[in-house]
């Protein structure tokens, strides 16, 4: 509201002024007195209407100052849970106090109150009185000047790619917690969404993607039929001669976590002891561990690779309750390690297929197949295109590494521009035996042997699909996070990868992440999620096949570990996304944050959460840093 009008001030001037005119009595003197009031009105008017207008405009900015910082400490949790901290109407009007302190520019009874609205808008009513001069002799003292303001956190056009790490530990519980990790993401991305949608801006458009990813990341389904090759070679097997299904081969499978149990870890140092010139560490309790198994169940299936006949499925489950301690020594230093299980369950099964007779061998090799099929026969993941073994991560050719050129589109029947279908039970780690015992190679192996299998041993890990970039309803955003899987290795490079590709707007799906408009461009968010540090397994098979076999990227000679090779290629991903004007945002959940994650994200952007009350905590800060605050009034 503005000052109050120049008339207001004149009102019982003007009526002196018309009775003069009606009085012609007198003489020159007074007539030239009387001149002199509306001059001295007009003159007084002046200069108390500018100190009015002065005052009104700073009473303005007080008021925009306060609902500001008031509406910045209210944040986006407010729309969760409706609860509005103490600290920010204390935070408001300290703002208020700070731009129009108690008798600035000699006003009186000033006034301050702020509001919240129903669409969690702050606004705000103030008020003061200005003292007069000259015009007081016209018997007006003060000018009341009163002002409102309103201000509103919200979300413009906003893309946001959640790369979300779904291996095996997401079923583990963190200390301090009483659900296991992948609940918590579910609820805490539940509460993000509810805190965007909020704030929507009229007019505006939030979207959501998702990258589950694990050893690595499926997204079949997202692909265009000319970017994926109609045949490819792979570690395989073929039966050397004829050979029948005489007799079975049995075998356990890697035993993996169920959800709703509960498993914690500690950890704990101290000085080892020295006694007769050797370092050891002092027995540590029993505890309380133990253990008990079941057969769940059995179930058969018909299969022709890689033999004709049948394969038996016995599903047991191990429940885990108690406390169970192990020390190690390293130099000097014992290390114990805690586990307290809560019905923890594994689940494996015990697979009997059938087997070649003695008289017959397997050949162990490369084998292409056609694979024009890949939708109705692969579950969506894929494997990378062409790449090479990089040494220096400094001077990158991406006309060779083009599963690190994130915005190459493929080119239709140029194989090394592709993707290619990842074929589970067509893999054999050569030549690596079930017993850990053997060696990879790249020849040929002519033999009766059964070598590893990943897809037997639960190590072809396949996360849910992704989803490319859409707006959600809350119920289209909760069916999809309840269908997160857990299971496999942590290979952050290939989160990375295709949180970029899936968000870039000069790559893969340039048109469709466009900006709405040049006047209102959209801003675009990666929050890449991980609860450890990358750990890769040589008898997975990856993104880059059996790797020891495969050699795309690494190899056992390489300079650099697996380990390490994974982490560069992060490295140098999270750097190309960042260059299409994307913000990187990594959360560290139940884990260490790493030189390599903290320089990814950029300072300020990096999170480590120990537990869920962290976790939400730090989506809630990127939820406040993505919002924009502004005067609504």
């Amino acid at each position: 509201m503005k000052t109050r009008s120049f008339l207001y001030l004149f009102t019982n001037a003007r009526a002196s002024l018309a009775a003069l005119a009606r009085d012609r009595s007198g003489n020159t003197i007074i007539m030239v007195a009387s001149a002199l009031v509306p001059l001295m009105a007009m003159l007084g008017g002046s200069i108390d209407m500018g100190r009015s207008y002065l005052s009104e405009s700073r009473l303005q900015q007080a008021c925009d100052a306060g609902v500001l910082a008031a509406r910045k400490a209210l944040g986006t949790e407010v729309v969760i849970d409706n609860e509005v901290p103490d600290t920010v109407e204390t935070i408001g009007n300290r703002f208020f106090n700070i731009n129009f302190g108690n008798g600035s520019y000699g006003t009186s009874n000033r006034e301050f109150v702020m509001t919240l609205e129903n669409n969690y808008a702050i606004s705000g009513e103030a008020s003061a009185d200005v003292p007069t001069t000259i015009m007081r002799i016209f018997g007006h003292d003060l000018v009341p000047v009163q002002v409102s303001c309103e201000a509103q956190l919200t979300f413009a056009n906003t893309d946001v790619m959640m790369a979300l790490d779904v291996t095996g530990s997401m079923n583990e519980t963190n200390a301090g917690d009483t659900a296991p990790k992948i609940d918590l993401l579910r609820s805490v991305i539940t509460d993000f969404h509810t805190q965007l949608e909020g704030g929507k801006r009229a007019g505006s458009r939030i979207r959501y993607g998702f990258v589950p990813y694990s050893t690595n990341v499926n997204v079949g389904e997202l692909l265009e039929d000319d970017w994926v090759t109609n045949s490819w070679t792979y570690q395989s097997r073929e039966v050397n001669g004829t050979a029948s299904a005489v007799g079975t081969y049995s075998f356990y499978t890697a035993a993996s976590p169920v959800s709703g149990g509960i498993a914690r870890s500690f950890v704990s140092t101290y000085p080892a002891t020295f006694s007769r010139g050797t370092y050891s560490c002092p027995t540590v309790p029993t505890g309380t561990f133990r253990s008990s198994w079941e057969l769940m169940g059995t179930r058969s299936e018909s299969v022709s690779v890689p033999l004709a006949g049948t394969r038996i499925y016995a599903t047991y489950q191990y429940t885990y309750n108690g406390d169970s301690y192990a020390a190690t020594l390293s130099g000097t230093t014992c290390t114990v390690n805690l586990t307290a299980y809560d019905n923890y369950v594994l689940k494996f099964d015990y697979i009997t297929e059938p087997a070649l007779t003695r008289s017959s061998k397997w050949d162990y090799k490369p084998i292409t197949f056609d694979v024009s099929n890949w939708r109705t026969e692969t579950n969506g993941c894929i494997e990378e295109r062409d790449t090479y073994e990089i040494n220096d991560y400094d001077s990158v050719d991406l006309d060779r590494a083009m599963d690190l050129n994130i915005d190459l589109v493929p080119t239709t029947g140029d194989a090394d521009t592709q993707w290619r279908p990842m074929y589970p039970k067509r893999i054999y780690a050569r030549a690596y035996k079930w017993d850990g015992t053997g060696s990879f190679t790249v020849g040929h192996s002519n033999t009766t042997d059964e070598y590893f299998a990943p897809h037997m041993a639960y190590t072809d890990a396949c996360p849910t699909a992704a989803r490319k970039l859409e707006e959600m309803s809350s119920t289209a955003l909760e069916s999809y996070i309840s269908s997160l899987q857990v299971n496999g290795s942590t290979y952050h490079d290939i989160g990375m990868i295709w949180g970029g590709r899936l968000l870039s707007p000069t790559g893969l799906f340039a048109a469709e992440n466009a900006d709405v408009s040049s006047d209102n461009p959209t801003s675009r968010h990666l929050i890449f999620m991980t609860d450890g540090q990358t750990s890769t397994l040589d008898i997975s098979y990856s993104s880059y096949g059996i790797e020891p076999v495969d050699r795309r990227r690494w190899s056992p000679n390489s300079s650099l570990s697996l380990t390490d090779t994974v982490e560069a290629r992060f490295a140098f991903a999270c750097s190309e996304v960042k260059k299409r004007n994307i913000t990187v945002w990594l959360i560290a959940f139940g884990t260490d944050l790493n030189p390599v994650m903290t320089e990814c994200a950029g300072a300020g952007h990096a999170f480590q959460a120990n537990d869920g009350a962290e976790l939400s905590s730090a989506f809630v800060q990127i939820a406040n840093s993505m919002s924009n605050l502004r005067i609504t009034h």
